[in-house]
């Protein structure tokens, strides 16, 4: 993954190893726990940044983030840089 700056989120992010998420994942879709992956290693992400992180298209990516929402995973939130754009992170 790349190490190019990020937005921050303003408190710690959950972590992958923490055996609630894991568990949650579980059952889960292969999109979306690699975008759960990126965003546990890259902090906050607009949409467009994780199809270019995680290499999925963008319509994967948004599936990926519908189903990590259903399972209270990730949380969205407007981009300071760009009010249009909403940025992902995993819920703390």
């Amino acid at each position: 993954m790349s190490l190019r700056s990020t937005e921050a989120t303003g408190s710690e992010n959950r972590s992958l190893a923490d055996p609630d998420v894991r568990e949650r994942l579980r059952e889960l879709p292969p999109s979306a726990k690699l975008v759960a992956r990126v965003l546990d290693e890259e902090a906050a992400l607009s949409q467009g940044d994780l199809a270019e992180e995680s290499l999925l298209p963008d319509r994967t990516v948004r599936y990926a983030l519908t189903r990590l929402e259903e399972a209270d995973l990730v949380e969205a939130r407007y981009s300071f840089r760009d009010a249009r754009k909403q940025v992902y992170s995993l819920r703390v």
